[in-house]
């Protein structure tokens, strides 16, 4: 019996490895009955489903010391940006899929997330922190547009008062300028754009269905246009593919009007190794092997390093010019010049049902 693994690339989706779930108790192959595999315009055809989830809670709580929320929203599960190297890929073998394919076509969505929200915002004691959105899968992708979510929490937490951070790759949050503008005001919103590349056909391969890089430049002059707070994020840094453009992304995003930016370095969690390998021997097979080698050298030697101290910016000599690099750029911008805190004493609890109203 002969097997075969798929890896011909598909357009407009990141990879086309239906990878295993590590919790599976099977393995599943792809095998040639002599029938051929199917002709290359059915592969093309890899469609995008939401399923409706209803969880019980829908704020998440952090106790990771190097990540800077305590709170977070994720309006979604999985993500038809399919970004190859986003660490939230493995998530979806929680739900026995694979964070391969199945991660940007088989999506999850949370229509009651608003609705949940009120609920525990009106709890007591609820303690306000500055809520997250976009720390796990973009909560401004493709299916946003249909569904909402995302813009009817936001609602929720204007209506509280509640300050709130954003991180996205996708123009759609101008959408909602309307509602954050109006936060803004009273210093409860922050808006941060990732850029990875401004090369646009390394862009189409490595996040597919993302906003191109420069729009997503334009977003960030809207939103500064707007009255809004911006940062940009430098992330993933990939060693020896979109490391030299850092000063660029900088530059023109300050030049767009952030005041705030970051940087993360290339992180590989569990499945997420093996489906970047694939895409560096798809897409730059001549480079393959030199980035992971840099890869294990910021990673202690292996593939991926999980450690609160270092997994977001690496260790040793390459980890270190990064770092220099970026606090250099940052200096000559004007970048990051003071920390930017949003106002949580004003946030209010819900208004129930049967509440009595203020009078002021």
């Amino acid at each position: 019996m002969l097997t075969e693994k798929l890896q011909s690339p598909i357009k407009g989706r990141g990879t086309p490895d239906k990878i295993d779930p590590r919790y599976l108790h099977y393995t599943r192959e792809t095998v040639d009955d002599g029938w051929g595999y199917g002709d290359d315009e059915e592969k093309q055809r890899i469609p995008t489903t939401v399923t409706v989830e209803k969880p019980r809670t829908i704020i998440s709580r952090n106790q990771s010391p190097d990540i800077p929320f305590e709170a977070s929203i994720n309006p979604y599960r999985g993500c038809e940006h399919g970004c190859i190297y986003c660490y939230a890929r493995p998530t979806h073998a929680y739900m026995d899929l694979s964070p391969g394919i199945d991660f940007e076509t088989k999506l999850f969505a949370k229509p009651n997330a608003a609705d949940l929200l009120r609920v525990e915002l009106g709890k007591p004691g609820y303690q306000c922190t500055p809520m997250a959105l976009g720390t796990n899968t973009d909560p401004y992708q493709p299916i946003e547009r249909d569904w909402q979510i995302t813009r009817r929490i936001i609602e929720v937490l204007s209506e509280c008062d509640h300050p709130l951070t954003i991180v996205t790759k996708s123009w759609l949050v101008e959408r909602d300028i309307d509602l954050l503008a109006l936060m803004a005001k009273k210093n409860l919103a922050q808006v941060f754009v990732s850029i990875t590349t401004l090369d646009t056909a390394l862009a189409r391969k490595l996040e597919p269905r993302a906003t191109a890089p420069h729009r997503r430049l334009e977003t960030l002059a809207h939103l500064h246009e707007a009255g809004i707070p911006t940062g940009v994020m430098f992330a993933p840094v990939i060693p020896a593919l979109n490391d030299t453009e850092m000063e660029t992304v900088l530059t023109q995003s300050a030049d767009a009007g952030v005041d705030s930016a970051g940087y993360v370095m290339l992180r590989l969690p569990h499945e997420v190794k093996i489906l970047f390998r694939e895409w560096l021997e798809t897409h730059v097979p001549l480079k393959a092997k030199h980035i992971m080698n840099m890869v294990r050298d910021i990673r202690g030697g292996k593939d991926n390093d999980p450690h609160f101290k270092t997994r977001m910016r690496g260790q040793g000599v390459y980890a270190e010019i990064i770092k220099k690099r970026f606090q250099q750029v940052c200096k000559r911008l004007g970048l990051n010049k003071k920390r930017f805190i949003l106002d949580t004493a004003k946030f209010l609890p819900p208004i129930k049902k049967g509440d009595q109203l203020s009078l002021f």
